[in-house]
């Protein structure tokens, strides 16, 4: 997601039933023809948009950096409205489960929080670290756990989801990472989600290009054979079947690879670029579009700098 040197001066920055994969379902056409729909819509002057969610249906949630805000879109319309008030602490990666929960990791507050699907409500809380360098980046769900990574430290953040209910505090597991995965100085693990077969974690490490492989029992992390082929800036991840796309933020691309079942190797099969890209960071499916927000990194915010989000087919 957001690389450390892009913290606002303008925002407070001190320093994602149960669960449905990123795999998933609102990869699958809906009623409706998604043909049909805009392929780009505004978002709120000044959001500083960084995160996106799809689901249930043709509805899309967005985060703000900014307070942590979540803005809802109706796909269908591209019209929509701040339907979550934010802590004031930012909305950084973000994961419907589809049902009931979206799932927001909070960057530098070094904390996770789970927001009502219905009401809007934050519904809980985790705080993972109280340290100074922390990055609670992005989150992924699995069938019995949300992860969350954190771009400046070495681990990866459990909160283990069991018979459709949120668990406490003391219950949230934190997993040190080992293995190929070495920790350097910038912005390090990014973007997260599940291999094809749904048994081990994908993280994206943004400064070294290099995609990981973790157990998620251990938190040993074994590089992905890429062919050679690097993910330097990467940021947001989606794995549909075994296709995985991974957004490259500074670049202006998607890079899409296909995958074996296990997720130990991938093979370049094509770039998405388009002129409307300007930065963006994550990236959703719905239909046979991905929806990314432009974060517009480079763009010093105003309270009327202008954000939007854009379609491309996948």
């Amino acid at each position: 997601m957001l690389r450390r040197r892009y913290l606002l001066p303008l925002v407070a920055l001190a320093a994602l039933g149960l669960a449905v994969p990123t795999t998933a379902a609102n990869a699958a056409p809906q009623h409706e023809s998604h043909q049909s729909f805009p392929k780009e819509f505004p978002l709120p002057n000044a959001f500083l948009p960084e995160g996106i969610a799809i689901g249930p249906g043709a509805t899309a949630y967005f985060g703000s950096r900014a307070d942590g805000d979540v803005y809802r879109v109706d796909l269908r319309t591209g019209r929509g409205k701040v339907f979550s008030q934010g802590p004031g602490t930012p909305s950084i990666g973000l994961k419907s489960d589809g049902k009931r929960w979206l799932f927001i990791a909070g960057g530098p507050a070094g904390n996770g929080r789970v927001v009502d699907l219905r009401s809007g409500k934050i519904v809980a809380s985790y705080q993972f670290t109280t340290e100074t360098a922390t990055f609670v980046n992005d989150v992924v769900l699995t069938k019995d756990a949300a992860w969350f990574t954190d771009s400046q430290r070495a681990v990866l953040y459990k909160v283990p989801l069991r018979h459709g209910k949120l668990p406490k505090q003391r219950d949230v597991k934190t997993l040190p990472l080992s293995g190929d995965y070495v920790h350097t100085p910038g912005f390090n693990a990014n973007g997260i989600a599940q291999t094809p077969d749904r048994k081990a974690l994908l993280i994206v490490q943004s400064n070294t290009g290099t995609l990981f492989r973790v157990n998620p029992r251990t938190g040993v992390a074994t590089t992905v054979d890429l062919g050679g082929e690097s993910v330097s800036a990467g940021d947001g991840l989606l794995v549909l079947d075994r296709t995985l796309y991974v957004v490259r933020n500074q670049l202006n691309l998607v890079a899409v690879f296909k995958l074996d079942k296990s997720g130990r190797e991938g093979k370049l099969v094509k770039n998405i670029t388009d002129p409307r890209f300007d930065i963006p960071t994550t990236v959703a499916a719905f239909g046979h579009r991905l929806y990314l927000p432009n974060a517009r990194f480079n763009t010093p915010p105003t309270p009327d700098t202008t954000y939007n989000a854009v379609a491309v087919r996948r």
